[in-house]
């Protein structure tokens, strides 16, 4: 018979599951991802791995092709480099090695809170996370609640506060830009 766990021990095991422990454990590289990036689950982190892998599968295939179709692969290098720039994941569109190169940290590196950091709406990602989580940030013209999103380039420019929003307010104030109008609103 075993005993009864006491409160703090039924605290501590109450996130752990014991039952798939070996196959949920994942590796350290990618616990550190996890926190680094603030990834509120690991399915999350998964998925980029796995689109990353794909990427990089991609780019070798194409690279291999042999010179009878080298009109075809550049055509194909173009529009994947073009496409992967778009989306923010490369530097540069020159060339397939930043392809070959693509893991899952350009992916999280693309999610909302850390663009509001990189933006400097936010200190930090655990302030940029709770920001989103909360309503307070916008992508155009649609409130946006879920860190998880991913944002493109061309999208980039148009990461605003929401209009109602009270950090919107404190940082009109602070930079004495707030309208008399907005004060009766």
């Amino acid at each position: 018979m075993v005993r009864k766990l006491k409160y703090h021990e039924q605290k501590l095991l109450r996130r752990l599951e014991l039952v798939s422990w070996e196959a949920a454990g994942g590796s350290l590289a990618e616990v550190k991802a996890l926190r680094r990036y603030r990834l509120g689950r690991r399915e999350d982190y998964v998925q980029y791995k796995a689109l990353a892998r794909t990427v990089r599968a991609l780019a070798r295939r194409l690279r291999d092709l042999g010179p009878a179709s080298a009109a075809f692969r550049a055509r194909c290098a173009a529009a994947l480099l073009e496409k992967l720039y778009g989306l923010g994941l490369v530097s540069s569109r020159r060339s397939l090695a930043v392809c070959e190169n693509l893991s899952a940290a350009a992916f999280c590196r693309r999610r909302l809170p850390c663009l509001l950091v990189k933006l400097r709406m936010a200190q930090n990602l655990r302030h940029a996370v709770t920001f989103v989580e909360q309503g307070h940030v916008r992508v155009g013209p649609e409130v946006v609640t879920d860190p998880a999103l991913l944002v493109p380039r061309a999208v980039e420019d148009f990461v605003t506060w929401v209009d109602a929003s009270r950090l919107r307010q404190k940082v009109l104030d602070y930079n004495q830009e707030r309208d008399d109008f907005d004060l009766a609103a």
